[in-house]
């Protein structure tokens, strides 16, 4: 029995599972082998990220990767905290498709 691997999503869950995209030195690197890098909420899916990408950027996905980034432990004005957690999504998307960051 094959899974249901076609979720047809609205457009305003689209945008609240992608939060933004991640600029940061390693995820430019990235963007040579057609990856690119983006915080997502917390509780979403693997399916469901790649739905919204395809959705929103009218790409083709051919891979996700999530990890979840712990909170760091982080001190302001004597008051010890933790930073929040974040969910990260790096998307390989197939070749000749490209997004404009």
């Amino acid at each position: 029995m094959k899974k249901n691997t076609e979720r047809n999503i609205s457009d305003e869950r689209a945008f609240n599972i992608i939060k933004k995209p991640m600029m940061t030195e390693k995820s430019t690197n990235l963007n040579q082998y057609n990856q690119y890098s983006f915080k997502v909420n917390l509780k979403s899916n693997s399916l469901e990220i790649k739905s919204a990408i395809e959705k929103i950027f009218k790409v083709k996905v051919s891979k996700i990767n999530t990890s979840i980034v712990r909170g760091k432990p982080k001190t302001f004005k004597g008051n010890s905290g933790y930073k929040k957690n974040y969910k990260k999504a790096i998307v390989t998307l197939k070749e000749g498709q490209t997004i404009d960051t």
